[in-house]
């Protein structure tokens, strides 16, 4: 009987300057040996930043052994742009996305043309069926958000699942969550999902922080409130050393309580930086993925 292994990708963004550049490669160089079933890139910002985020897959698929899926956001875009963004993308060799809606800008009245991350699913389910013959009459995985925490648009925990299954029932394969830092949060969304019918895979999207900088910031963008004992004890650490070692202690407890819940797989949000999430790695019971990618014909013999 073979032992399940779970899953493990991550997630980079495209850089923002020469030296972030350099930066993101030696990340990309310290996490391929690694083996990750996939890494996430996210897409937002003006044009020039998306046409990066372009750059950053194609290097990928060509300049490297790794498997991208294409974030891809409804916000700032027409139906004609997004459809020509999938198949932009598919064009390029990636074989995966990651569907939502966006942040909304301040102030924003007009609605998209593509207002939910539900319809881009159907949009890129639409294309691949146009398209299947490129494809090889092949299949393109296509994954949406899922919140362990209200969503701050929301109504209510419920009004997050219904959507979340209509997500699922629009063609959606599997989901990542946003951050948490209570694993308690993550195993409720589990089973408020599985209680209203949802079967996707629930990947629980970790990110071990070693700065109460960075802290602030994620909780800012997720619309979460600042854990405040971990948050106390970055303030409070004596140095950068204390403050990685805090941030990787916390992921791994995170982490290994995650897994101990049944979540099929880890997503790490890297913010481009790889120290902490390889130590991470290091110290909990998950392959490294060094041999998972053996010879498979190696002891195959033809007559």
């Amino acid at each position: 009987m073979s032992t399940y292994t779970p899953a493990l990708s991550y997630e980079l963004f495209p850089p923002r300057s020469s030296a972030s550049c350099e930066n993101l490669l030696t990340t990309i160089d310290q996490l391929a040996p690694t083996n990750p079933d996939y890494v996430s890139v996210t897409y937002s910002g003006d044009r020039a930043r998306k046409q990066k985020t372009l750059a950053l897959l194609d290097h990928l698929v060509h300049e490297t052994q790794l498997t991208p899926l294409a974030h891809l956001t409804c916000v700032g875009h027409t139906a004609e742009e997004l459809e020509a963004a999938v198949r932009c993308i598919l064009a390029i060799g990636v074989r995966g996305f990651l569907a939502l809606r966006g942040d909304l800008p301040p102030g924003s009245t007009q609605a998209p043309d593509i207002p939910f991350a539900r319809s881009l699913v159907d949009l890129i389910r639409q294309v691949e069926t146009q398209d299947f013959a490129h494809l090889a009459a092949g299949r393109v995985a296509v994954g949406v958000a899922a919140y362990p925490s209200r969503h701050p648009e929301s109504s209510s925990e419920l009004q997050d699942i219904e959507i979340l299954l209509s997500k699922e029932r629009a063609g959606a394969d599997f989901a990542i969550t946003q951050v948490f830092f209570e694993a308690t949060r993550y195993e409720s969304l589990v089973q408020r999902a599985r209680t209203a019918g949802v079967t996707l895979p629930l990947i629980p999207g970790i990110m071990p922080v070693t700065s109460l900088r960075r802290l602030t910031t994620l909780c800012s963008l997720a619309g979460l409130p600042v854990p405040q004992q971990l948050a106390y004890d970055l303030e409070t650490a004596s140095g950068d050393a204390q403050r990685h070692r805090i941030g990787v202690e916390f992921g791994v407890r995170l982490l290994q309580e995650s897994l101990d819940a049944g979540a099929p797989g880890i997503h790490f949000y890297t913010f481009n930086e790889h120290a902490a999430v390889l130590d991470v790695l290091e110290q909990v019971n998950l392959p490294r993925y060094s041999t998972r990618f053996e010879n498979p014909l190696a002891e195959l013999t033809y007559a």
